[in-house]
C-alpha cells in the first residue's frame, strides 16, 4: 500500500488501491440521495475548494452531499486520503472549518476521489483549480516578462465535458481571465456534448470567489456578497438558486451581472485595484523613512475621510494567489483574448510589488553595513497572510532568499507551519523554543496574534537590548513598541521617526 504525505503537517495518509473505485463512488450517491440530497461535485481541493466543499456540505436545509476531486497525482492523493481518513486537508485559527468537518463526518455527506466518474454522478459542479502565471526576473527581481497556460484549466474543463449530465449546472470559481467561460470552457462543453450526441442542456455560471483564509475562512463564502453571472438566463437563475442556498443571501445580497465577462473582469478588477494601491504606498514608504516621518500617522488621518479610508498601508510586501497575479490575468485577457494592448498600470503594479520584501531586506544590511558581526536572523512569520498556514506566494520568501544571498544565516518561525513546502525547509512552530535562542536580529513579517503583546516574547527581547527588532508588517502593539524601544534598536517599516 502506497502512501502520500500532508506538506502541511507531515502526516503520512495511506492510499488505498480501491481509492478510485466507482462502486464506492455509487454507494456514497446512492445512500445520499436517499436521504434526499443533491450531489455537488467540487472540482480541486486547495485552500478555496476544500473549504467551499464543506460549506456547501454544511447548507442550512441540509440539501447536499459533496465529492471532492482532486488530481491523481503525487501533489493530490495526500489531500484525497487525508478526507476519507477524517481529517481536513487545510490549516486554519477559524474552529468553524473543524466544526463543518465533523458535521460532514456524522453525516457522511462529504468523500474525496480522483475519479471523473464523480462528474456523472453531480447535478452540481463547481470548479476551484488553479491557474498559474509563469512570472520570470531577472536577478534583482525585477519582473520581465510573464504567460499564462490555459492547459490544466482546459484539461480539467474536458474532464467535465466528457463525463457531466447534459443538465448540469457548472459553476466556475476559479479566477479566470475575462473571455474564459464565453471563449474557452464553452466551446469545450459544446464540443463535448456534440461528439457524445446529447442535448446541450447544461448550465454554465460564473461567481468568483472571495475566500480569505484565516479567522473569517468560513464565513468569508457564508458571510460575505458575490457576484455572479450565466451564459444565458437559464444558467444564471440556477446559479442564483444554488447560491441562496448556501450564503445568508439576506444579510449578504448577490448581486447579478448581466455576463460572464462582466464577472470575470470583476474578479480581476478589484484584486488589481487592491494590488495597485500597495504599490502606490510602497514608493510613499521609502518617502517617509527618508523624511523622518510615521507613515501609519499619516494615513491613519487620510483615513478619516470617508472617500480615502482604503488606503494601504507600508508592509513586507504582497502575498498569496490573488494579488500576485490577478492583475495580469487581466493584461493577459486584453492582449490575448481581445485582442488589444495590455495594461501598463496594473503590470507595473504587480513589477513593484514583487520587488517590497528587497525594502526590508535592505534595512537589515543597513544595521549590518554598522556592525558586521551581524548574521544570525530570526524571522518570525513565513505565511502571506495572519493567522492560517498558508506559503502561496508569500513575501517573506523573496526575503529569506535576498538575507541568505546576502551571507545572513535565516531561522524562521510560524505557529501554523511546520514544513514549507516551496522552499522545502522545516519551520519552527514552537515559540518557546524559538526565543530560548538569541539572535543578532529579529524580523516580525506576519502579523500572527501570538507576536502581539506576548509577555515572553517582549521580556526575550528586552532581555537581548543587542538584539535588533525590524517591524515588516505592523505586527508590534503600540504597547510593545513603547517598551521595546527603551531596549532595543527598532525599525519598522514606513516609520521614519524611529
Amino acid at each position: 500500500m502506497n502512501t502520500s504525505t500532508s506538506p502541511i503537517t507531515g502526516c503520512k495518509f495511506n492510499i488505498p488501491s480501491d481509492l478510485n473505485d466507482k462502486e464506492k463512488l455509487n454507494t456514497f450517491v446512492e445512500k445520499n440521495r436517499t436521504e434526499g440530497r443533491k450531489i455537488v461535485a467540487v472540482q480541486g481541493l486547495g485552500f478555496v475548494g476544500s473549504v467551499m466543499s464543506l460549506v456547501v456540505a454544511n447548507s442550512p436545509k441540509d440539501k447536499f452531499a459533496v465529492i471532492g476531486v482532486d488530481l491523481p497525482s503525487q501533489g493530490s492523493y495526500w489531500k484525497i486520503a487525508s478526507i476519507n481518513d477524517g481529517e481536513i486537508p487545510v490549516q486554519s485559527s477559524d474552529n468553524k472549518v473543524h466544526d463543518f468537518f465533523e458535521k460532514t463526518k456524522q453525516r457522511n455527506n462529504f468523500y474525496a476521489t480522483y475519479d471523473s466518474y464523480a462528474y456523472q454522478l453531480s447535478d452540481i459542479i463547481i470548479v476551484d483549480i488553479n491557474l498559474d502565471v509563469e512570472k520570470k526576473h531577472d536577478q534583482r527581481n525585477v519582473l520581465q516578462s510573464y504567460d499564462l497556460s490555459l492547459a490544466n484549466f482546459k484539461n480539467g474543463i474536458e474532464s467535465i465535458a466528457e463525463n457531466c449530465k447534459e443538465d448540469a449546472l457548472i459553476v466556475i470559481e476559479t479566477t479566470v481571465p475575462p473571455g474564459t467561460c464565453e471563449k474557452v470552457v464553452k466551446p469545450i462543453l459544446d464540443n463535448n456534448f456534440e461528439e457524445r450526441g446529447i442535448l446541450k442542456k447544461y448550465k454554465l455560471a460564473h461567481s468568483y470567489e472571495r475566500v480569505m483564509p484565516g479567522p473569517d475562512y468560513i464565513d468569508s463564502i457564508i458571510n460575505f456578497y458575490r457576484v455572479y453571472s450565466g451564459i444565458d438566463n437559464k444558467s444564471a437563475k440556477a446559479a442564483e438558486d444554488f447560491l441562496r442556498s448556501i450564503i445568508k443571501t439576506d444579510e449578504y445580497p448577490l448581486t447579478r451581472l448581466q455576463s460572464t465577462n462582466a464577472t470575470e473582469m470583476a474578479k480581476v478588477l478589484e484584486n488589481s485595484y487592491r494590488a495597485m494601491n500597495i504599490a502606490f504606498i510602497q514608493e510613499w514608504t521609502e518617502f517617509a523613512e527618508s523624511a523622518g516621518v510615521n507613515l501609519f500617522e499619516v494615513t491613519d488621518a487620510i483615513g478619516m475621510r470617508p472617500t480615502h479610508s482604503n488606503i494601504m498601508r507600508p508592509g513586507v510586501g504582497v502575498g498569496g494567489y490573488c494579488l500576485t497575479k490577478d492583475p495580469l490575468l487581466a493584461s493577459w485577457a486584453r492582449k490575448k483574448i481581445f485582442d488589444g494592448e495590455n495594461l501598463p498600470q496594473s503590470e507595473t503594479a504587480v513589477q513593484i510589488n514583487d520587488q517590497m520584501p528587497l525594502h526590508t531586506a535592505k534595512l537589515i544590511s543597513n544595521f549590518a553595513n554598522k556592525n558586521s558581526e551581524l548574521k544570525n536572523i530570526l524571522i518570525l512569520g513565513v505565511s502571506y497572510r495572519s493567522e492560517v498556514g498558508d506559503t502561496r506566494y508569500t513575501p517573506v520568501e523573496l526575503l529569506c532568499k535576498e538575507l541568505e544571498n546576502r551571507n545572513f544565516s535565516v531561522s524562521l518561525h510560524d505557529p501554523f507551519i511546520n514544513y514549507w513546502e516551496e522552499m522545502e525547509r522545516a519551520v519552527s512552530s514552537n515559540l518557546e523554543e524559538v526565543i530560548d535562542i538569541k539572535y543578532d536580529a529579529v524580523i516580525l513579517a506576519t502579523s500572527h496574534s501570538e507576536y502581539q503583546d506576548n509577555e515572553k516574547l517582549n521580556n526575550w527581547i528586552t532581555e537581548n537590548p543587542d538584539m535588533i527588532i525590524v517591524d515588516a508588517n505592523k505586527v508590534l502593539t503600540d504597547k510593545q513598541v513603547k517598551k521595546i524601544r527603551v531596549f532595543n534598536k527598532l525599525k519598522i517599516v514606513g516609520r521614519g521617526d524611529l
